[in-house]
């Protein structure tokens, strides 16, 4: 009799599930929802004390026909997702506020929502003209300790890096 048996890694996984630009006075803020998996190394690594650090990063373009796209803004956020073994906490840092869970879900929940992050003044931009937009979240790798830094090189336990999310913005500062 011949069996065969199947073994799946859980995959960690970054997916935006959506992203807006929300008019403020002088600026545009930024809203978004990150769907965030961990697979058991990275839940493994992150219960022995390793900080993970996650770079947001969005940029808004001026899309030309026959030329390269004019950049208006780029810019960026770190959050940094850590355990605390002495209160047990997981914690949550992101300029400069420290949220802490009791669990590694209610952190990752944090994780996986952004609010009204000022990303573009209303004077970057001109009315009538069309622009796109684009958001990407991703591990940052290079801050992980040297040991991990090595292992995470190839490595899709440590590759957590979504697709980038980009949609057209037609009618800004009208």
């Amino acid at each position: 009799m011949f069996t065969c048996m199947y073994v799946f890694a859980a995959v960690s996984s970054i997916v935006i599930k959506n992203a807006e630009l929300q008019d403020m006075d002088d600026a545009y803020k930024l809203n978004a929802d990150f769907d965030i998996s961990f697979n058991e190394a990275i839940e493994e690594a992150i219960n022995k004390g390793v900080p993970l650090a996650f770079l947001v990063e969005f940029q808004v373009v001026s899309p030309k026909k026959y030329w390269f796209d004019d950049e208006i803004v780029t810019t960026s956020t770190n959050y940094t997702l850590s355990y605390h073994a002495l209160s047990r906490q997981y914690l949550v840092s992101h300029n400069g506020r420290q949220t802490s869970y009791e669990t590694l879900g209610e952190a990752r929940q944090d994780l996986m929502k952004l609010e009204n992050w000022k990303v573009l003044d209303k004077s970057q931009i001109e009315k009538g003209e069309v622009y796109k937009a684009a958001l990407l979240m991703r591990l940052d790798q290079s801050k992980l300790p040297q040991a991990l830094q090595v292992e995470a090189i190839g490595s899709e336990h440590w590759n957590l890096t979504s697709q980038k999310y980009e949609w057209m913005l037609k009618e800004l500062n009208k």
